[in-house]
């Protein structure tokens, strides 16, 4: 029996054990074994919204959820967001999703989309999960990896795949380096949708408002009955104080009112109307680390824990889902390849080689979106709010295209045959 210890219950772990499933067939399926530790006493995700673009949307049409992931997402008619103005609301640019190809976009709560996954991966059998286990240390036993946790138990694995988010215990135990502050602080609530849409000047719920050092966004969730709703504001390291090491934390109405009091009428109404105070983050990323696989391949990380990036491009889940996805289809190659067996540490080569450029690119293109979106790219310095908008306008219309179109099978096709090319 092959076991794979996932470390890590949210949405990359989750969906990578869908994946490895969806991708061996049934006389592989039994020759594995999938575990899946959280550290959490139980299987939930905090925050609110998250944005699944046309790429991560296809994947989960892939592995056959797409039925039920529309069930509990929100609709956006065609439209990813509607960049506003921040003083009067008026519209800088609207930004549709592709007309052919992947064309679906689910923005989803991040819970719901979590209970989605978790009644997946038990009904399927794709794994067996286990709460309460926070990965404490990795042993390298030779043939196999020993995971450690903080409860005093221990469990073996053939292959760990390290799905534990920004703050890794994985990979902490090979790469030394810390979290990298994001520029921002973040407010995040929820709005009854109910309690707005009179007063919403907009034909779609997804919108942005950008104003110098600050943006607005909001976009629907939950079959379009609840608002989620982020407020960005860019701070100085050094004016952070006391919370400069805190991740989340309760926020108070008052300051996102503060903060957002010359945003238009809508902006204002949202926040009035938003059920509790907002949570507050310190925004961080980290520096995408150049390796990925450790142990001779028995050790591999993916979503956050190796590519944690800020959320201006809405494709960090996305992100972590392809390459839960592209490890499915190197654990399938590893698992079939018969008499011209590859290692184990060669079929997970092919996953970083494919995803290591296009998750770093991602990753610093969503810094770029971010300083974009509050007029602090380089191409705006120096110009008042109304000079800068033509170009940001231009800037932002097509920087979403490469994210949401690459046909990621294709690319693992040709991927592979160039492997395979490049050993004879």
């Amino acid at each position: 029996m092959f076991r794979i210890a996932i470390i890590g219950g949210g949405i990359g772990g989750l969906f990578t054990a869908l994946c490895i499933h969806h991708h061996c067939t049934p006389d592989i399926q039994i020759q594995i074994q999938i575990d899946i530790y959280e550290q959490a006493p139980e299987y939930k995700e905090i925050g609110a919204g998250v944005g699944i673009g046309p790429n991560a949307a296809e994947l989960i049409r892939k592995i056959g959820l797409l039925d039920e992931a529309k069930k509990i997402a929100g609709d956006r008619s065609g439209v990813w967001l509607s960049f506003r103005r921040f003083d009067t609301g008026g519209e800088v640019l609207t930004v549709n999703t592709p007309k052919e190809g992947n064309t679906t976009q689910l923005p989803m709560h991040r819970a719901e989309f979590l209970e989605l996954l978790v009644k997946a991966v038990k009904g399927r059998g794709a794994a067996v999960l286990h709460a309460d286990k926070k990965c404490k240390a990795l042993q390298d036993r030779g043939n196999e990896m020993g995971i450690s946790f903080e409860d005093g138990t221990s469990a073996p694995a053939n292959l760990v795949i390290g799905a534990d988010g920004i703050h890794s215990a994985v990979r902490s135990h090979y790469v030394s380096d810390t979290a990298q502050y994001g520029g921002m602080v973040v407010y995040h609530g929820l709005c009854d949708i109910e309690k707005i849409k009179d007063k919403w000047p907009i034909p779609t719920y997804g919108a942005l408002s950008m104003a110098p050092g600050r943006h607005f966004l909001t976009f629907p969730i939950s079959s379009n009955r609840i608002l989620n709703v982020v407020g960005f504001v860019s701070t100085p390291f050094e004016k952070l104080g006391d919370v400069r090491e805190s991740w989340t934390l309760a926020g108070d109405k008052k300051e996102i009112e503060e903060e957002f009091k010359e945003f238009a009428p809508a902006v204002q109404d949202v926040i009035q109307n938003m059920d509790t105070n907002p949570l507050k983050w310190i925004l961080f990323d980290r520096k995408s680390s150049p390796q990925w696989i450790f142990a001779k391949g028995k050790v591999v990380l993916l979503g956050d824990a190796a590519h944690a990036m800020c959320p201006h491009q809405g494709a960090g889940a996305g992100q972590a889902m392809e390459d839960g996805y592209i490890i499915g289809r190197a654990l399938q190659d590893f698992f079939s390849s018969g008499t011209n067996k590859c290692t184990l540490e060669q079929s997970l080569s092919l996953y970083h080689s494919i995803r290591y450029p296009r998750s770093q690119k991602v990753q610093t293109t969503s810094r770029e979106a971010g300083d974009l979106y509050e007029m602090k790219a380089d191409e705006v310095k120096g110009l008042s709010y109304d000079e800068g908008l033509p170009i940001v306008k231009d800037m932002i219309e097509h920087r979403m295209s490469w994210i949401w179109t690459e046909d990621i099978d294709k690319v693992y096709e040709q991927a592979r045959q160039g492997r395979a090319y490049a050993s004879l």
